[in-house]
């Protein structure tokens, strides 16, 4: 089915947002910043501290199916997770994507959106939150959302039966990990729960029927479907640790699996968590990597509360409620918010791929 049409409506007023996003990588940085890009990583890192958060575009065509519109901007923080987690105070960092609310206030938005590791950092938001006038959500419970959908989606692709078989969560004692595993174990004969410390990761799973309770990744090989959504800032998940035929959602930024994955196991197939088409003739003003019009879930949480008039701190902490991810799932449907095609290391995920892992997981069958 084609895209329907938007009606011709006109909102009778404008909320507007702004989303926070800053580079993965000091390389990435240096992309951006001529200055840096024949610097060693650790230099770049220390002239990033000196670099003040500016305003990198302007967003426009956000159109709802509604009628309903909006608009805003990004606006670059300019610091990487190891700055954020590693090298930096907690509270420079703080006054940092802070200052990046004030910003986004002098320009008249309602409402923020923390991204990437800005939203993962210290309490996730709740102190940023606490010190802006502007309302915050990390975006987080649509993350979910589309984490959700997506895997499901691509396990029907592939021809994995989730009624018997076997899910692994990688980050599941964080809050988009936590949340993904009580709604998606439902679906699956048994999980796998994975987290980096045993006894929270043993809490988690007393609250969530059919999960088992591990720190060790090798129990990657019994998965069918994998979602890993943690904060580690690297690749944890390697070719070695998948079965064939295997979906893996990588939901995290930076990702959780290797780029080996794609080089070494052809036989399974992973896809990016949380890409979304937006509606309307949307012109981000800014090249991310995707295709045009899609954007991450956590931008489109952002953009979706705009669209609701709900100024109001959506999504913060380290906790997403059920009832959050399946709020912003109407939402979505309502304003025509969709999840793109899939991609995986910054490709289209072709039909050849899907054919492949599907070719695989109908191997392990005896005849």
């Amino acid at each position: 089915m084609g895209r329907r049409r938007h009606r011709a409506v006109k909102s009778i007023s404008v909320t507007r947002f702004a989303f926070v996003i800053h580079p993965l990588t000091a390389r990435q940085a240096a992309k951006k910043y001529s200055w840096a890009r024949w610097m060693p990583e650790g230099l770049i890192e220390k002239l990033l501290v000196l670099t003040k958060p500016q305003v990198v575009s302007k967003i426009t065509g956000i159109v709802s199916l509604t009628g309903a519109e909006t608009e805003g901007w990004f606006i670059g923080c300019p610091m990487t997770p190891r700055m954020m987690t590693q090298t930096m105070p907690l509270e420079d960092v703080y006054d940092r994507i802070v200052r990046c609310g004030q910003m986004a206030e002098e320009l008249g938005a309602d409402i923020l959106g923390l991204g990437a590791f800005t939203s993962v950092v210290g309490d996730g938001g709740l102190t940023v939150a606490s010190r802006l006038k502007i309302k915050v959500t990390t975006g987080n419970s649509y993350t979910v959302a589309t984490a959700i959908e997506g895997t499901l989606k691509a396990c029907r692709m592939v021809g994995v039966d989730v009624g018997s078989g076997t899910l692994a969560v990688v980050g599941a004692t964080g809050s988009i990990g936590k949340t993904c595993a009580r709604i998606l174990a439902n679906r699956f004969g048994s999980t796998w729960l994975i987290g980096r410390d045993q006894a929270r990761t043993e809490t988690i799973s007393s609250e969530i029927p059919r999960t088992r309770p591990t720190t060790d990744l090798s129990v990657l090989e019994e998965a069918d479907a994998v979602v890993t959504v943690t904060s580690a800032g690297g690749a944890l998940v390697e070719p070695r640790h998948l079965k064939p035929g295997a979906v893996v959602c990588d939901v995290a930024r930076p990702r959780d699996v290797s780029v080996r994955v794609a080089e070494e196991r052809p036989d399974v197939l992973v896809i990016e968590g949380g890409v979304v088409k937006v509606p309307g003739p949307v012109d981000f003003g800014f090249d991310f990597g995707f295709p045009p019009g899609t954007a991450y879930a956590c931008m489109s949480e952002t953009m979706l509360l705009a669209l609701e008039h709900r100024v109001e701190s959506f999504t913060l902490g380290k906790d997403v409620g059920v009832d959050q991810v399946r709020t912003t799932q109407d939402w979505a449907q309502k304003h025509g918010f969709e999840l793109a095609g899939f991609r995986s290391f910054e490709k289209e995920v072709s039909q050849e791929a899907i054919d492949r892992a599907r070719a695989a997981r109908e191997s392990l069958v005896p005849a």
